[in-house]
């Protein structure tokens, strides 16, 4: 089919705790994936990201708003829009006293395949996903990072032509993360799956063919990873040198500068638009007045962290001005 695989469109959900008012996880979002592409939902815990993913697998209904799958409305025809899906889970939640190629079998059998269908399956995704040899490892003896490919491997039984993934290298070591990295960029490149990935790393965000930065359950800003760094382009400068406190103090008060974060021994500064080659001149000498000391100062191309903390920042301001004006 031609268009968007996953069309999302104005999709609202609350919850209402015990003896609290209703909290909206979900906030009027709307987004489209298609086939071959590798779209994060990036944002802090909290955002509303897993809610998202929990709403078009079906797992909950949404006050409003639709959803689509290939075409199957993931309410009104929910079996035929699952059977379109693969989900991985945040949380390991096969089973632990099983052994790999047991969990697989029972996927497989749950959604009714044969074991002439599921068994070459099986043994193509495990080999896929650096499994073939341990088959027969119990999963609780598995890595945390080996769970999350055995989870993978599940998933990709029923050949989905959707992937939905929470978070799924959250707390597995680097060279796990880059591993499981390079299997769903093949997913997308290699078999065309359309991938819906959410993530609060912002270095898994620039991975992705498009993203959407959500905070408080709507989607503040989406577009591809380089069109987002390009709303700060030519704002931006990074600083190092020492000591590190004194410099932003120095920074923070220039009149040009308008927000300072620190990025490990470097802080990066936003200023005003037009002003970098001014603040570039005038803060060296600033900074050694006070008595500290330069030892880099240039511009640079954004961070999509610079991007998300300057979009969230922006509209948190604009809606205390909002809220002193009575504007609701």
């Amino acid at each position: 089919m031609s268009g968007p695989l996953l069309i999302v469109s104005n999709l609202s959900r609350s919850f209402t705790p015990h003896g609290s008012d209703p909290i909206r996880a979900v906030d009027d979002v709307s987004l489209s994936v298609t086939t071959g592409q590798i779209y994060g939902l990036v944002g802090p815990d909290g955002a509303g990201k897993t809610t998202t993913l929990r709403l078009i697998f079906g797992a909950f209904r949404p006050d409003s708003g639709t959803i689509t799958i290939g075409g199957f409305s993931v309410v009104q025809q929910p079996e035929a829009a699952r059977t379109l899906l693969g989900y991985l889970s945040q949380r390991f939640s096969l089973y632990e006293e099983l052994t790999v190629m047991e969990n697989i079998r029972f996927m497989a059998e749950v959604r009714g395949m044969s074991k002439e269908e599921w068994l070459p399956r099986a043994r193509e995704d495990l080999a896929f996903v650096g499994l073939a040899a341990f088959e027969d490892r119990l999963a609780r003896q598995l890595s945390g990072g080996m769970k999350q490919k055995l989870s993978l491997a599940c998933a990709l039984i029923s050949r989905p032509r959707l992937l939905l993934l929470d978070e799924p290298t959250t707390g597995v070591d680097p060279i796990t993360r880059q591993d499981f990295w390079q299997l769903i960029i093949r997913l997308a490149g290699e078999q065309g799956l359309a991938v819906l990935v959410c993530t609060p790393y912002m270095d898994e965000a620039s991975r992705c063919s498009r993203v959407s930065f959500m905070r408080s359950g709507k989607i503040i800003q989406e577009g591809a990873p380089r069109q987002l760094r390009d709303l700060l382009r030519g704002r931006v400068l990074e600083l190092s040198g020492s000591p590190t406190d004194l410099l932003a103090q120095v920074a923070r008060a220039d009149p040009d500068v308008q927000d300072v974060q620190r990025f490990g021994d470097r802080l990066h500064l936003k200023v005003a638009s037009g002003q970098s080659e001014v603040v570039q001149n005038r803060l060296p000498e600033q900074i050694s007045a006070a008595g500290g000391r330069v030892e880099h100062l240039q511009q640079i191309m954004p961070l999509l962290e610079d991007v998300f903390i300057d979009l969230t920042e922006t509209g948190s301001a604009k809606r205390e001005t909002e809220d002193t004006r009575g504007v609701g």
